[in-house]
């Protein structure tokens, strides 16, 4: 009798353990465990495109051998991708497999097998929760960094991720990942006019991608590429120029003003004073 006792004892106490805000049979991991942990299957992106402007941008292995995960706006219009591991591995991107241009992602296979796939999130993160990134966050590759999940906010007609973890031109395509080291998001874009509010794509949108189609080359992809929608009064956190080259030139703005018609977008100016900031539409 005392042992059957014990036992329902003991399960009434996991049971609760399992129903309790805050507990999980999960362990929380340290970030240093985190950062370990991911490291292998992130990378940098070092991109060419048609025009020969070079980029940098970020992506995590993902969804089978050999596929990665990054942001649609990295390689939209890429001519040639390599990715850099942080153990010095260097390997080619044979092309795209797949993507969802409103989502902001893309599925790109590399001519790699045998490293470790990043952990997807079974479950989406609640508001408050921390969260960490990896990327490459002005060139400078393979850094982590944390905050809190701020928000979930609906914005171009579906629910994101607004975080306060830092974001910079070369950190798109990235993971954002929970304590247990679980990709819960993609590094997107950040508000330009705002501190600190930074915009991942839910985890949850990687299962429209389809990891077995065919690839498609980048030079072929590019012919017909166009940059995503133009988010308002926002600008894109990744297509980024890499440390030695500056940031988007005149005719890539043109290029993304031709797509961008009818769109409200804020513009700033720095010159070495205070910076000028234009708000307009694009004309039609």
């Amino acid at each position: 009798m005392r042992e059957y006792l014990s036992l329902l004892l003991n399960r009434a106490v996991w049971a609760a353990a399992l129903l309790t805000p805050g507990l999980s049979p999960s362990q929380d991991l340290k970030p240093e465990e985190i950062y370990a942990r991911l490291l292998p299957s992130v990378m940098t992106l070092k991109v060419v495109n048609t025009q020969g402007d070079r980029f940098t941008g970020s992506g995590f292995l993902a969804l089978g051998e050999g596929l990665a995960v990054t942001s649609w706006h990295v390689v939209f219009d890429a001519a040639e991708v390599t990715a850099h591991f942080a153990d010095g591995t260097k390997v080619e991107v044979l092309g795209v497999v797949d993507k969802d241009e409103r989502h902001d992602l893309a599925l790109i296979r590399l001519k790699i097998t045998g490293r470790p796939l990043a952990k997807l999130a079974k479950t989406p993160p609640r508001v408050g929760a921390r969260a960490y990134v990896i990327g490459a966050p002005r060139g400078f590759a393979f850094s982590i960094a944390d905050g809190l999940l701020s928000q979930v906010q609906s914005i171009d007609g579906f629910p994101q991720y607004q975080m306060s973890c830092p974001l910079s031109t070369g950190n798109s395509g990235g993971p954002m990942v929970n304590e247990r080291g679980e990709v819960v998001g993609v590094a997107s874009w950040s508000k330009i006019d705002a501190q600190n509010v930074n915009f991942a794509v839910p985890a949850e949108h990687l299962s429209r991608l389809n990891p077995r189609k065919p690839v498609v080359p980048c030079k072929d992809l590019a012919a017909r590429a166009h940059l995503p929608v133009a988010r308002s009064e926002s600008t894109l956190c990744a297509k980024t120029a890499d440390e030695t080259d500056s940031d988007r030139d005149l005719e890539s703005f043109r290029k993304f003003l031709k797509t961008s018609a009818g769109q409200k977008i804020t513009v700033t100016v720095q010159d070495g004073k205070k910076p000028q900031v234009f708000n307009f539409v694009v004309p039609e």
